[in-house]
């Protein structure tokens, strides 16, 4: 449930509006009966299984004495395929990598849809001109996604996805111009009903068969709607269809999110924190899970209709990114909490 770069802020609402619908509570609170079981809450053990970072589009995060709090040593940020060709999305993406770089933390970079063409999906080669630019101009980020949320879909007038025979194909292009990188099997978003994300990682897996490409071994997987229901069936049925390792490229607790998830007098600072306590709890219980990329560090105001910071708007800390320092380490985490 990105929330994308600067340029783009204004093509958030109708995208979150179409979005809103499969990040609902269901009417019960609760997933169908058959997977009761597979959706019992996951108990907390082994933390060194995986890591943790976190998602963001802003270098200011870097220099936030909260962050390194963290001691984080992976991040993740999310760039226009055509970065390269735009003065104002490379001078954003080039601020964050230079700042991750100061802080020798390991980059993962997601390319997405331009931020100035958004619906205008490129060709294969196109996209492959470009993204060799980006991967030659920044010569320490060595692990790269095609495309970010691949599956999301088209929202007419705003953005455009590709299909999973599409998505292939960038896969290809982008591992064959950085042989020695490594490249993240696609980037989905999990989704209510997960039946079209099934289909899609069939259709993917196809078209990488028949382009003779090597088949991921590492997934990316957004499981917000999983896990903001305290759930985490969705995560695991959609792991055993991709196989190998899985890394959450997006994941966390929302505070705000139109009326499905509402910050009510501060009510969904507290839920958050019980969804990124969950979160973790999931990462440390299920052996696929390798990575976690929080989504992400600056918060929101009062009006925004999406929040999943871990500080709010003024960099402060919320509870749940005490619950995450907690989590990571101890009792060393003293921090006031901030009630916005």
């Amino acid at each position: 449930m990105t929330r994308l770069p600067r340029p783009l802020i204004p093509l958030t609402i109708p995208l979150l509006l179409g979005a809103c619908a499969l990040l609902a509570p269901s009417a019960t609170g609760h997933e169908p009966a058959s997977h009761a079981r597979a959706a019992a809450r996951p108990t907390a053990h082994a933390a060194s299984r995986y890591q943790v970072g976190v998602g963001d589009e802003y270098p200011e995060m870097f220099g936030n004495q909260l962050w390194q709090q963290l001691h984080a040593k992976i991040a993740r940020y999310i760039a226009p395929y055509d970065a390269v060709a735009h003065r104002d999305s490379l001078a954003r993406a080039t601020a964050w990598i230079r700042a991750g770089e100061e802080q020798h933390v390991q980059m993962l970079v997601a390319f997405y849809h331009s931020g100035h063409t958004p619906t205008r999906l490129p060709s294969v080669a196109l996209y492959k001109r470009d993204v060799e630019k980006f991967v030659k101009r920044f010569p320490n980020v060595r692990q790269y996604q095609a495309w970010d949320e691949a599956n999301r879909g088209n929202i007419p007038h705003y953005l455009s996805s590709p299909s999973a025979r599409t998505t292939a194909q960038y896969y290809q292009a982008l591992r064959r111009v950085c042989t020695t990188c490594t490249v993240i099997g696609l980037d989905l978003l999990d989704q209510d009903k997960i039946g079209p994300t099934l289909e899609y990682i069939s259709e993917f897996k196809r078209e990488v068969g028949r382009l003779h490409t090597v088949m991921p071994g590492i997934w990316g997987l957004h499981d917000y709607s999983d896990v903001n229901r305290l759930q985490s069936w969705r995560t695991r049925e959609v792991s055993r269809a991709l196989g190998g390792q899985v890394w959450l490229t997006e994941t966390g607790g929302i505070v705000q999110f139109g009326g499905a998830f509402p910050n009510r007098h501060g009510s969904g600072l507290s839920r958050a924190a019980r969804v990124l306590s969950y979160t973790l709890n999931l990462g440390a219980s299920y052996s696929r899970i390798k990575r976690v990329y929080l989504y992400n560090w600056t918060g929101g105001v009062n009006s925004s209709r999406f929040d999943a910071g871990l500080t709010d708007s003024r960099h402060r800390p919320r509870v749940g990114y005490v619950v995450v320092c907690r989590r990571l380490h101890g009792t060393k985490c003293n921090v006031r909490v901030s009630s916005r």
